[in-house]
């Protein structure tokens, strides 16, 4: 198997592997959305009551939404994540909760405001911050507050997709388009707006590929003097992070985890005998 990464941006990429058979392709595929580990908000305590800031102001806390929706939210956002950290139902702690596989987090703010995303503080780690700060949650009126803590554990997508990592993944074969110049008058500009998807060009002929831009063949298919293949042994994927991980720490994890679940499955395999 070879890997070679094509285009890797803060929060997705662009990959081919080649070596590997379609169904090796496809548990590839299944695992970067369902087997990646990730931080997830699994418990909320809500604080009601009255609350005083510093200048002796009384705010209410109970919440323009109900508690079960902005705990839906909250449970939703993406948070930075740290693969060291243990499974609660892994953890020395035996699911008591400790700072080896919990992470404790906190809002307090009064309105009128919105309260977002980065006003969810992590206690003790301050690398576990929400991965984008500028989600919505709840606004609050005059006179009302929030004060909540929370609690976030590791998680698979399998459980909840509150913890999947990824999104749009998906892989192809890689294709090339061999067009005849004077048959296709569309390659000059199919060049001038993706000169990376040109693989060779000679007097009369042209060649592109399509692993850069999946809709880049589109105005051209069925077209005389257009000729398609495909490479069946070249995949080309791609996919996108929510931000609570490195595309590189989830690609590396991918690939690992995949001969550490056959293996669990041989073992669990009982012969005739």
């Amino acid at each position: 198997m070879a890997l070679k990464l094509i285009e890797i941006k803060p929060n997705s990429a662009l990959f081919e592997i080649t070596g590997i058979s379609s169904s090796q392709a496809n548990a590839l595929r299944r695992t970067l959305i369902n087997d990646i580990p990730k931080l997830a908000i699994d418990k909320i305590m809500f604080h009601h009551g009255q609350i005083r800031d510093m200048d002796g102001n009384v705010y209410d806390s109970s919440l323009p939404l109900f508690d079960e929706v902005v705990a839906h939210r909250i449970g939703l956002l993406p948070l930075k994540t740290d693969l060291k950290m243990n499974f609660r139902n892994e953890c020395t702690c035996e699911g008591k909760g400790c700072p080896l596989c919990t992470v404790t987090y906190s809002i307090n703010k009064l309105g009128p405001a919105t309260v977002t995303s980065g006003d969810l503080q992590p206690v003790g780690n301050p690398d576990l911050v929400p991965a984008d700060k500028d989600i919505p949650i709840v606004k609050l009126g005059p006179k009302q507050a929030i004060l909540l803590t929370a609690e976030a554990i590791l998680g698979r997508a399998s459980e909840h997709a509150k913890w999947q990592a990824t999104s749009g993944v998906s892989y192809k074969y890689h294709r090339e388009a061999e067009l005849i110049k004077s048959k296709i008058p569309e390659w000059k500009v199919m060049k001038e707006k993706n000169p990376e998807a040109v693989v060779s060009e000679t007097k009369d002929k042209i060649k592109f590929t399509d692993d850069f831009k999946t809709r880049l063949f589109s105005p051209i298919m069925g077209k005389d003097g257009v000729s398609i293949t495909e490479d069946s042994n070249r995949f080309i994927f791609r996919f996108e992070s929510d931000g609570s991980l490195e595309v590189s720490e989830i690609i590396t994890y991918a690939l690992a985890r995949i001969p550490e679940r056959l293996n669990i499955l041989h073992e669990s395999i009982v012969s005739a005998d």
